[in-house]
């Protein structure tokens, strides 16, 4: 007798629809292990995360400006420098175009006598520039009114003081201008000091001297070569003989201590701000044609002098305070008059 089979009914050769999903197992086991990663190994995770986003904040803001810039000026892909038109303020200057990048650093520079006839447009031009310039003047002939409108100017600084004392400052150029028509120790002992401070910082210094050195010159006109006719004892001679002595004084220090020098001899110079009882022939002859006074001619009139602008003259200082050429150097009108035509 046969034993009945036990076993249910056979299965089917081919798995059922519901059977197929049972091949896809590897996503339940790849979202098993991300989910085993994420949570073991968070840490990692939020480390790459923090790296990848300060690498976007500081990659963000060069890569929007170069697109943006890119977007604005696609056909200027290179600009090497860009140029300005010549001409500063504070007097004259040429028409050329200068590179930006040849510009010269503003300097830091101390006029003496600042507050002068000469030395305050000097200084109105070395502001105009864009310099910072400190005036050191002791009001003998200088007047504060003279640089009153610079006063709020960050880069402008007025020091009552005598340069017969020592000074220390820090500066790149020193214009020496301070020195009375009527002088007593300013042109010896000032100039010293002077010289003394150019040596001990390095500064480049500039004496303002007089065609006066030249005495009654026997030469028209004269040349720095000509060495004068001089009278060691005469009335003016004081002011005279006090700027030879500047200048041997100056030339001295650049012999023997390299310092870098300059020597302005200027001629006779007028304009705005020029001091009615300086006793130079000009204001002289103003004054007493103001006071209706009679011109004073001394003897026979004959005597002939070259006139400029102050602001000529302020060109000619900066330039040759720029240059490079040492020892003396005539700045003035190349013309003469005679006193008797100036008095007319």
């Amino acid at each position: 007798m046969e034993r009945p089979n036990k076993r249910g009914p056979e299965m089917p050769a081919h798995p059922s629809k519901g059977a197929k999903g049972s091949s896809r197992a590897p996503p339940t086991l790849v979202r098993s292990a991300a989910a085993y990663i994420l949570r073991e190994q968070r840490l990692l995770f939020v480390l790459i995360g923090a790296f990848v986003a300060s690498t976007l904040f500081f990659l963000h803001p060069y890569l929007s400006s170069s697109s943006s810039s890119s977007l604005r000026r696609p056909h200027l892909l290179v600009r090497p420098f860009s140029t300005i038109s010549g001409g500063g303020g504070g007097g004259g200057g040429g028409g050329g175009r200068v590179p930006v990048g040849l510009r010269k650093p503003p300097l830091r520079i101390v006029v003496t006598g600042g507050a002068g006839f000469v030395g305050s447009h000097l200084v109105d031009k070395l502001i105009a520039r864009g310099d910072s310039v400190i005036v050191v003047d002791n009001f003998f002939t200088g007047r504060k009114e003279n640089v009153a409108h610079h006063l709020r100017n960050p880069r402008f600084e007025l020091i009552r003081h005598d340069v017969v004392e020592p000074i220390l400052l820090e500066v790149d150029q020193i214009y020496h201008l301070a020195c009375p028509a009527s002088p007593y120790k300013t042109n010896v002992m000032g100039t010293l000091n002077m010289l003394g401070l150019s040596k001990r910082i390095g500064a480049r210094f500039l004496l303002t001297s007089t065609s006066e050195v030249y005495g009654d010159p026997l030469e028209h006109p004269q040349k720095e070569t000509y060495w004068g006719n001089v009278n060691p004892i005469g009335v003016r001679s004081c002011y005279d003989e006090g700027k030879r002595t500047a200048e041997t004084l100056t030339m001295d220090y650049h012999r023997g201590a390299d310092v870098e020098v300059r020597i302005a001899r200027i001629f006779n110079t007028y304009g705005p701000r020029m001091c009615i009882d300086d006793g130079r022939v000009v204001s002289n002859f103003v004054a007493q044609a103001l006071r209706r006074q009679p011109m004073t001619v001394y003897g026979d009139g004959k005597q002939t002098r070259s006139f400029q602008y102050v602001s000529d003259l302020v060109d000619g200082l900066v330039a040759l305070m720029e240059g490079d050429h040492i020892g003396p150097f005539n700045l003035g009108n190349p013309g003469e008059f005679t006193m008797l035509e100036l008095a007319k």
